[in-house]
């Protein structure tokens, strides 16, 4: 419990001291722990300490996390590509999905939704580096998902989500996330109501923050090296 204590308040200092120094707004930076492979006592931990935020990449390990920490009240983000198959059972069970990237998964996500849960937040990935190991809308995909985003009465559009080619210099992982930034401003100059954008992990955290992220994603700063055998996972 220490550690996850001491964890957090250390992450949230290095936002904090970001914010500061890249003349952010105090608090516009929000904290998503990537609780992935991490099991419910360990989540109940971060909760202690005051997180409520959380994201998961897969449904099936998911689930069970939901359903036993419900009383909670946690808010549930999918950041894992989202399989069509799956899209019923994370539109019912999640409270964000950052990772929609094909009109066909928006759609389904919407339709799935339950109208007594409200609109589904959601976020466009953008492959901003056209990797093709990586998920994600392409450039000229972007225009025909935002229509059809805003005008379903399930989804609410939020924002972008990227996850850029891993550099480790500050200067070059700026270059990267500048681009999705210079996407997200372009929206909001279009009339486009868009609140978040979500960039920036444990090893880019800063440069994240200094191209305007407003949700960074932490999961290794927090709960320290993954846990791989899902057998463990409860």
């Amino acid at each position: 419990m220490e550690n996850i204590e001491k964890n957090i308040k250390l992450v949230l200092q290095q936002i904090h001291v970001a914010e500061q120094k890249y003349q952010r707004e105090m608090g516009s930076v929000s904290l998503l722990a990537v609780s992935k492979t991490q099991p419910t006592n360990i989540i109940k931990m971060a909760i202690s300490a005051g997180l409520m935020d959380f994201g998961e990449n897969y449904l099936q390990e998911a689930l069970p996390k939901i359903q036993e920490l419900g009383r909670y009240q946690p808010n549930w983000y999918f950041i894992g590509p989202v399989q069509s198959n799956k899209t019923r059972q994370i539109a019912e069970n999640f409270d964000w999905v950052l990772t929609v990237d094909k009109e066909k998964i928006a759609m389904r996500l919407g339709d799935a939704r339950p109208p007594e849960l409200g609109p589904l937040n959601i976020c466009i990935q953008i492959n901003i580096s056209g990797e093709e190991s990586k998920s994600g809308a392409g450039l000229s995909d972007i225009d025909s998902l935002i229509p059809l985003i805003m005008e379903h009465p399930q989804l609410r559009l939020r924002g972008l989500m990227g996850i850029p080619a891993l550099e480790t210099k500050l200067h070059d992982q700026r270059s990267s996330l500048r681009q999705l930034r210079e996407i997200f401003e372009s929206m909001q100059k279009r009339g486009v109501p868009v609140d978040t954008l979500s960039m920036g992990m444990s090893n880019d955290l800063e440069a994240a923050i200094a191209e305007g992220a407003t949700m960074v994603r932490i999961g290794t700063s927090i709960f320290g090296q993954r846990i791989n055998n899902k057998k463990n996972i409860r």
